[in-house]
């Protein structure tokens, strides 16, 4: 064997175990990209919190692909002629608090906001019907739908933490403004509001809540419980990348037999 032939099969062996050793960071990214960019949709059943007086429903539904998501929403049963705040809670247990998490004030029990964020979360993104969208315009009662009925649709850009904790299911819509009382309007019966003072407690409890869950048209699954994905979307683990980096000294070790083989031959 000739002492090029030495010198490729010597560095075919050394680079191996680096192939396989950096393939699986490099799948990591790429499944990490691929998440990102694939489109997904996810619906919510927006339930009442009976505990707050509320009757209403709704529905919402929400492709996102990147960190960009079409919303579409429809409510009904609501207070009319009043603004509901709606919004994207995220990064929490991604459910709606139990009514059992409300608590008495003024010797009357209900649900605030701050009641119900160790289980939706933090505000992630104000579904507003203009202008910014971020946590800072969660109390924007001009730029939220009004009356008691009604259908919102909007595209928006969501920031990469929201964007995230909706791919991972921990993502919720709830719908804000109850009429506890009855009186037709939002008042002080149940005093300041948790989240701003100026505010009565009415405009800003929850009235409706829903988890953002996948589509069922997502990955197939197969009969043993597993996951059957595309061709297109398989990813590459570490399993299969150390499966190359072993192809490839098998290569160079067969490139050495034949070596030897043509030597004896000769």
């Amino acid at each position: 064997m000739s002492k090029s032939t030495v010198r490729v099969l010597t560095a075919l062996t050394v680079l191996a175990p680096a192939v396989a050793l950096a393939s699986p960071a490099l799948a990591d990214d790429a499944h990490q990209k691929h998440d990102r960019d694939h489109a997904i949709t996810l619906h919510a059943q927006l339930d009442p919190f009976k505990v707050n007086k509320v009757t209403g429903h709704g529905t919402a539904q929400v492709h996102l692909k990147g960190n960009e998501a079409h919303v579409k929403m429809k409510v009904s049963g609501l207070l009319a002629d009043a603004p509901h705040a709606q919004h994207f809670h995220i990064a929490a247990k991604g459910v709606c608090p139990p009514e059992s998490a409300a608590k008495v004030r003024n010797g009357k029990r209900f649900l605030n906001t701050t009641d119900g964020v160790p289980f939706y979360g933090g505000i992630g993104t104000s579904l507003t019907t203009k202008g910014d969208t971020g946590p800072g315009s969660g109390l924007a009662v001009d730029r939220f739908p009004v009356g008691s009925a009604y259908h919102y649709e909007r595209t928006i850009k969501l920031s990469d933490e929201a964007a995230k904790s909706l791919r991972e299911g921990t993502g919720v819509v709830v719908v804000h403004g109850i009429d506890y009382n009855k009186n037709g309007k939002y008042d002080d019966n149940l005093g300041p509001s948790d989240l701003d003072p100026k505010l009565p407690a009415e405009a800003t409890n929850p009235a409706l809540c829903g988890q953002l869950k996948k589509s069922a048209d997502g990955p197939v699954h197969g009969g043993q419980g597993g996951t059957q994905l595309a061709a297109s979307d398989t990813p590459l683990t570490a399993a299969t990348a150390a499966a190359g980096g072993t192809a490839l000294l098998a290569v160079a070790g067969g490139a050495f037999l034949l070596r030897r083989r043509a030597g004896r031959q000769n």
